[in-house]
């Protein structure tokens, strides 16, 4: 082998970033109007394709859906033995091809054209079949396929995946797609949770040590072994945090041989300790227990006490 294995890749990954860059270029009139069409159609977005493009197509669906555009996959060889029936009359049809010649979408095209949607081309291929007939084309031209024989779908699929993020993110941008919109399609998994978990979440499913600040050291070590947190906080009257009593406070009192009984929890708490509001995102009280090197933070709401939000719990949720 004349070239080395590491030399192949880098020749790979180059050859097809020139290619996506190439892209950017040829970008004009027509993928602004497919854009406009995805967007202000009022039904879904039915796209298509075959072999490796199928594949393409499926992800492009993924993330249309998962960024606030409607989408469903439809199979080209499917389609034509009676999946065309998904196709409604509202609906943008999205074709994906390099070739554009293949008989499944030669068989596609008029047939979607006979129903009246509109047809958007994702063409390798700016004089094929598919091209001259669609309403509108994108053009994914590559010069040269990464593989050696110039074969294997590679450079080709990788220009139309990127086709289709770029209008996945345009159309995010018209339908002013938001973070809290993308939490609500994504609930599940770390990224969800980073996007809609809440402190109050996590702070209510754990127990809630507290004391008065004139409790006894020894009510606060109770209050602390019962909850099981390895802290407690100190409160008013009202409720409002005045302090935290931890495991280590405990251990400094004593290392200090400080003689504990009569004195109160007000004696030995650490004041104005970290805190964060209940209604904050789960993920900030993370960075807070980060960036302090600590391992719990006292949970509040206008100054009152709510709970012990733990690192433990935040590791638990997937968050760390």
């Amino acid at each position: 082998m004349s070239q080395s294995l590491l030399d192949i890749a880098r020749q790979t990954i180059d050859l097809e970033s020139r290619s996506v860059a190439a892209l950017a270029d040829r970008l004009g009139p027509d993928f602004e109007r497919a854009v406009q069409a995805l967007a202000q159609t009022k039904g879904r977005v039915i796209i298509s394709g075959i072999g490796k493009s199928a594949v393409i197509a499926q992800k492009i669906v993924a993330t249309f859906n998962s960024t606030g555009t409607p989408a469903v996959f439809m199979h080209a060889a499917d389609a034509i033995h009676g999946d065309l029936g998904m196709i409604l009359p509202e609906d943008v049809v999205v074709l994906i091809s390099k070739s554009g010649e293949s008989p499944e979408i030669k068989t596609l095209v008029p047939l979607i054209r006979e129903f009246g949607n509109t047809l958007i081309a994702l063409s390798g291929k700016l004089d094929s079949y598919l091209a001259t007939h669609a309403d509108i084309v994108i053009d994914t031209v590559v010069e040269q396929e990464a593989c050696p024989n110039n074969l294997a779908p590679t450079t080709s699929t990788t220009a139309q995946l990127v086709m289709g993020d770029a209008l996945a993110i345009c159309l995010m941008k018209l339908h002013g797609f938001r973070s809290d919109d993308f939490a609500r399609v994504h609930p599940g998994g770390a990224l969800g949770k980073r996007l809609y978990l809440r402190v109050m979440d996590l702070a209510k499913a754990n127990e809630r040590p507290l004391v008065k600040s004139d409790a006894s050291v020894q009510a606060a070590i109770l209050e602390m072994t019962q909850k099981r947190l390895g802290v407690t906080a100190v409160v008013d009257g009202e409720d409002r945090l005045l302090g935290i009593i931890t495991d280590g406070d405990l251990r400094r009192m004593l290392e200090k041989g400080m003689d504990w009984n009569g004195m109160k929890a007000l004696d030995i708490m650490t004041p104005s300790p970290k805190t964060i509001e209940a209604d904050a995102l789960a993920v900030e009280a993370l960075e807070v227990l980060q960036d302090h090197s600590i391992t719990q933070l006292v949970v509040t709401a206008e100054g009152r006490y709510i709970g012990i939000v733990h690192l433990h719990d935040l590791v638990r949720e997937g968050l760390h």
